[in-house]
């Protein structure tokens, strides 16, 4: 039987834990958990838990924590992806399915053709939204270690500071992922609905990336990303 499986921002130990009112409101009011249920926890470090719930109210959740394991390896392809920022549901989406293939950091990148804006306050909200998403797909994945969501930036900032072994620029007309030497590091930069300019791939190619095409359809932004992260994983990665 599949144990219920939660992530918890703070670190877990061995013994009686008390957890956040966060997961004592979802375990207790949502999915209706009770004393004696065996759950397993994780806290982003690569350990996972294993323990009983001892208590649950309405703020607070105890837990007996009886047993740490090392939790899922990380590919050995570290992935940074840049994507471009689109609109609510497209934007979760890419998040979501780069978290559960092993994307090790993303990225949301102002482009031209973005028909998003963020600004501030606004800008803070969606950041811990997408974080939650994230926190989601690792519980619903099985990752142990949570991807680092970055807060978006233009794309002159993000080429001016992403690192990486190989960076590829996702074009319709380039050479196929597989005519690359295999590389420990990637980054790949995705562009918006509506695609990046010719301006912004000259630019991202100045910075030293190189284009690369997945196959001869162009897919949509929310697609993108699924596709190049698996082919990367299947080539150079844990696939």
């Amino acid at each position: 039987m599949r144990l219920s499986r939660f992530y918890v921002d703070l670190p877990l130990s061995l013994g009686q834990q008390i957890l956040p009112e966060a997961q004592a409101h979802y375990m207790g009011r949502v999915l209706r958990l009770t004393s004696g249920t065996a759950v397993q926890l994780f806290d982003g470090s690569g350990y996972e838990y294993k323990g009983v719930l001892t208590e649950i109210g309405k703020k607070s959740a105890h837990v007996d924590i009886q047993e740490r394991f090392s939790g899922m390896e990380e590919s050995t392809l570290r992935v940074h992806l840049g994507q471009g920022l689109s609109r609510g549901e497209r934007m979760d989406w890419a998040i979501q399915k780069a978290t559960e293939l092993g994307a090790a950091e993303i990225t949301p990148v102002m482009t031209e053709r973005c028909e998003v804006r963020l600004k501030d306050e606004r800008a803070d909200k969606r950041l811990l939204h997408w974080k939650q998403v994230a926190i989601s797909a690792c519980e619903q994945c099985g990752r142990s270690t949570l991807p680092i969501i970055h807060a978006p930036v233009t794309l002159a900032e993000w080429l001016g500071k992403v690192e990486a072994d190989l960076k590829l620029v996702l074009h319709p007309v380039a050479e196929p992922l597989t005519s690359h030497t295999p590389p420990s590091s990637l980054a790949f930069l995705i562009g918006p609905e509506g695609g990046l300019t010719d301006n912004e791939v000259a630019e991202s190619q100045k910075a030293g990336f190189v284009s690369a095409r997945l196959g001869p359809r162009v897919l949509r932004t929310e697609t993108a990303p699924v596709v190049a992260l698996a082919v990367a994983q299947q080539l150079w990665g844990d696939f």
